[in-house]
């Protein structure tokens, strides 16, 4: 059975930090991604990491800002966060699938999703 459990999230100030982690068992992905959702906007693909190669994508809106890294076992995934926003504030899913040649960023194209975790960051 294929599980993704997430962790971290919480409340910060602008300009502070956060990280987040997701373990992923069940099956071994092509890429974790981690999308966010803000009430009334769309969802966004945050970052991505490939599991077998290490590559790493991110949206320009996190550029420079977030990193997306994973353990050397490659089963958990990790989002440090840094100079977080307001504009940031949302609910985090990390999502993985088992794809190649689809634009990471596509959430329709992932099966497997968390259950979430909330990034509150106050002006």
């Amino acid at each position: 059975q294929v599980q993704l459990a997430e962790s971290g999230g919480g409340s910060v100030q602008a300009g502070g930090s956060l990280r987040l982690s997701c373990t992923v068992t069940g099956f071994r992905p092509s890429n974790v991604a981690w999308f966010r959702q803000a009430p009334e906007k769309e969802r966004e693909g945050v970052a991505t990491i490939w599991v077998d190669t290490g590559n790493t994508y991110y949206a320009d809106s996190v550029e420079g800002r977030f990193t997306i890294t994973q353990d050397n076992a490659k089963t958990s995934v990790y989002l440090q966060m840094n100079s977080l926003e307001p504009e940031d504030t949302a609910k985090y899913f990390c999502a993985a699938r088992r794809l190649w040649g689809a634009g990471w960023s596509r959430g329709e194209t992932y099966p497997h999703w968390g259950q979430g975790a909330q990034v509150t960051v106050s002006s």
